[in-house]
């Protein structure tokens, strides 16, 4: 696969297609290089902008294809793709005729089926589409409180549902004294197995771009007006396009704090992931360190037992005797006596 760059990535957006051969083989080459989605997002989403009417249900069709094939090798465009869908859906339906506002909404509907957004955030496209297909529009939805009783979208603001969440794990208690992986153990986590410190670095590098840090959000959550979550203001409610407007504002504050909690929730779990990531990490770490101590005492081992020998060797060199006093033997020595002489000078 060719390598990548923005100049080849908005290439390779040019020249796609509506076949589904183009899609396929486009969605494979972003996959292969997700390590860069945030890029790949933010130029899919400018070349969408400046496409033709027409060609923006493509871009649509080669997301879907990149984000649900991509679900098994990680999280990223799916998630890098949440942010900035309803906007990207919102200038997909501009100018679209219902045909196409149509097939949008078709896609939003394969999403809620196979559960790749939840049913909040399809509901936000949806309505981004604007289309008459949908089950109905903004106007159709909001209907005006009749004057006894308040209107059950502030209800849902001041008291949202609360999100059902996974059992905990059991807490260690602090007065007994875990080594780490004890401490793991007594919390029923499974560890992953060779984690990998490259990916580590990106999943912690990522949450620096959470939900918790977004301020732009909470910028616009602390903006909203207090007649979205006072119920003291229905009593300003007087006629009928009064409730409408107050109603829609409410649900539109109510979609950007489902929005928002849904992001939180999915951070937290992203958290607890990879904490357990970190806690394996340094277990592994910790096993590498003392497998590194037990080969350093055994090479030091061998140093003290190859030193010991040194050091018989040169003592026993210095015991030898020195070549250099013993008599000159140039010429030769003497023959040594027969037995005839032997026995001679016993005579």
């Amino acid at each position: 696969m060719s390598s990548f760059s923005d100049s080849n990535l908005v290439k390779k957006f040019a020249e796609l297609n509506n076949t589904q051969q183009s899609i396929q083989t486009l969605s494979l080459w972003l996959i292969h290089h997700r390590k860069h989605s945030k890029t790949i997002v933010q130029i899919w989403y400018r070349e969408l902008e400046k496409a033709k009417p027409s060609k923006r249900l493509t871009f649509v069709y080669l997301a879907n294809d990149v984000i649900q094939n991509s679900k098994k090798k990680g999280p990223e465009f799916s998630k890098d793709f949440s942010h900035i869908l309803a906007d990207a859906f919102t200038q997909a339906s501009k100018d679209a005729d219902e045909k196409m506002k149509a097939s949008l909404l078709r896609v939003t509907d394969i999403w809620k089926e196979r559960g790749v957004y939840d049913k909040a955030f399809i509901k936000r496209l949806k309505m981004c589409v604007g289309s008459d297909s949908a089950s109905s529009t903004p106007q159709q939805r909001l209907k005006p409180p009749k004057p006894p009783k308040p209107p059950k979208a502030i209800a849902k603001v001041v008291k949202p549902e609360p999100v059902v969440q996974k059992a905990e794990p059991k807490k260690v208690k602090k007065n007994e004294e875990f080594s780490l992986r004890q401490e793991i153990e007594a919390m029923g986590v499974q560890l992953p197995q060779n984690v990998d410190a490259e990916e580590l670095v990106q999943r912690l590098s990522d949450l620096e771009n959470s939900a918790s840090c977004d301020a732009s959000v909470r910028e616009r959550i602390a903006a909203l007006p207090p007649e979205v979550s006072d119920i003291s203001h229905l009593d300003k409610v007087q006629d009928r396009d009064s409730a409408n407007k107050l109603s829609e504002k409410v649900d539109e504050a109510a979609l950007l704090l489902n929005e928002y909690n849904r992001r939180l929730v999915a951070e937290l779990e992203e958290r607890k992931k990879v904490a357990r990531m970190l806690r394996s990490f340094i277990l592994g770490q910790q096993s590498q360190a003392k497998v590194a101590e037990k080969n350093l005492q055994d090479y030091k081992d061998k140093l003290t037992r190859v030193t010991s020998v040194r050091h018989e060797l040169m003592s026993h060199i210095q015991n030898l005797p020195d070549l250099t006093l013993l008599p000159d033997v140039t010429g030769g020595l003497a023959p040594l006596p027969s037995a005839g002489d032997l026995f001679s000078l016993g005579n």
